[in-house]
């Protein structure tokens, strides 16, 4: 076995631990705030936070893209750079923040947000002064030691937050929390290697080399964030923030799945196909096919568990106030099949150097949401713009399908395969739930 096949495994048993922990705790840390909290303040969150991370992507210059890719990534200057790059990055999306607060506030109508927009985004300018140390170890696939340190720090920030919200259940409560999160991850970080550190330097050389990766990264990053987020900013505006928090807690739940594989898709996947970028591309992709092969098996019953039983334990673990996540949280699951597909083979072709399919992937998610849910909306209510968002990965998918043809990364036969396996397996479960006498997992629609 290679070293970096090892290095993959091993990174992959970490972040699967760890992120499945930090999973684990963030759904105890979600049943408790939705017991003290109103389901208005989750969705008054949801907007703010997609807004900080919109900031965030729109001013994306692929700081941890470019420690992880580039053969420069572990010299000092490269990384000193970056960080003063990263500074900047973080006071410009402050500033952004507070200039915008006033005409989203307008726009949503809801004058609180002239003051949380302004606090979160805060968090952003702290963490610009993040060590550079976090990319550096997904560079050296150390995976076991960031795992254990990002449990740890979601720990802290979790039991911050329900002190908070304990002493003081409001809206206000949440966005000091955030910022006193990035203050821990800001501290910790230098922690994290030892004599390791940053300065300010700036090297024409590097500037330019990031730049002319970064505007790649730019519109990938743009074109992500409006794939991802655009469903929050558009349901903010149709419906009330009480249904928008509702809605927040079933997509949380069903992204899961999305969110492991997105870990390690991120952590493992393309630090270990970087590495070997430079085999012909024949030899790449039977490299990727097997371990692909068995994360997407693995997901395939995991996400067919989810749909089968997913509205029984929200509707055992949530009050009424949250009845309407029993039907919505099936149904997003069973979109998300597509964006494992598409996440265990889009790092092929940023590692290749390709990020442009991405951009053209996350665009054409991006207009299915933006068009299909207010006409949704306008048609079928709530479960229309709801079904849109959920099978809104199927064109992000195709899209990548096609740029994975064009390099010779093809996955497709194994799509076709994995795809039925997945759709047996849960053609199976639920033909177990409805025998029980369960019914289907949207009863509470028909």
């Amino acid at each position: 076995m290679t070293s970096i096949k090892k290095l993959a495994i091993r990174g992959a048993i970490w972040t699967i631990l760890g992120f499945g922990s930090i999973q684990i705790l963030r759904f105890g840390n979600n049943l408790i705030l939705t017991r003290l909290l109103q389901p208005e303040f989750f969705g008054l969150m949801a907007l703010v936070n997609t807004l900080r991370m919109g900031l965030e992507l729109f001013s994306d210059i692929g700081v941890a893209q470019n420690i992880v890719n580039n053969k420069r990534g572990d010299e000092p200057i490269f990384l000193n750079t970056i960080w003063t790059l990263q500074v900047i990055r973080g006071a410009v999306i402050w500033i952004l923040g507070v200039i915008l607060a006033f005409p989203i506030a307008h726009f949503y109508n809801d004058q609180r947000l002239l003051w949380l927009i302004p606090i979160v985004v805060f968090t952003s300018f702290i963490e610009g002064f993040n060590s550079t140390s976090l990319h550096t170890l997904h560079r050296q696939m150390k995976l076991g030691k960031l795992s254990i340190y990002e449990l740890l720090f979601q720990l802290c920030y979790y039991s911050t937050l329900i002190v908070l919200v304990w002493l003081h259940p409001n809206i206000w409560s949440l966005s000091i929390a955030i910022v006193i999160s990035g203050i821990y991850k800001l501290v910790s970080s230098y922690w994290l290697i030892p004599k390791y550190s940053n300065r300010f330097e700036w090297e024409p050389k590097t500037v330019k080399e990031i730049l002319s990766f970064s505007k790649w990264m730019f519109i990938a990053s743009t074109l992500m964030f409006a794939a991802e987020q655009t469903d929050r900013l558009v349901l903010a505006k149709l419906l009330s923030f009480e249904i928008l928090g509702v809605y927040t807690v079933a997509y949380t739940l069903a992204s899961i799945p999305r969110d492991v594989i997105r870990q390690l898709s991120f952590r493992v996947i393309f630090p270990a196909i970087s590495q070997q970028s430079h085999l012909p591309r024949a030899t790449l992709r039977q490299k990727i096919l097997p371990q692909r092969q068995l994360i997407l098996l693995a997901s395939a019953i995991i996400l067919a568990m989810l749909i089968t039983v997913g509205d029984l334990a929200v509707s055992f673990l949530y009050d009424r106030r949250y009845a309407a996540a029993t039907w919505m949280m099936p149904i997003l699951c069973s979109g998300i099949w597509f964006s494992l597909l598409f996440y265990t083979t889009s790092p092929a072709l940023l590692a290749i150097g390709k990020p442009l399919y991405s951009a053209q992937s996350n665009f054409a998610r991006f207009g299915i949401i933006a068009l299909g849910v207010p006409l949704a909306y306008q048609s079928f209510s709530v479960l229309g713009a709801i079904i849109v968002i959920a099978f809104s990965d199927l064109p992000l998918y195709i899209v990548n399908l096609y740029g994975l043809w064009r390099e010779k990364l093809s996955c497709f036969i194994q799509d076709l395969q994995t795809t039925a396996f997945f759709i047996g397996v849960l053609a199976l479960f639920l033909i177990i739930r409805s025998y029980w006498g369960f019914g289907l997992p949207i009863s509470s629609l028909l």
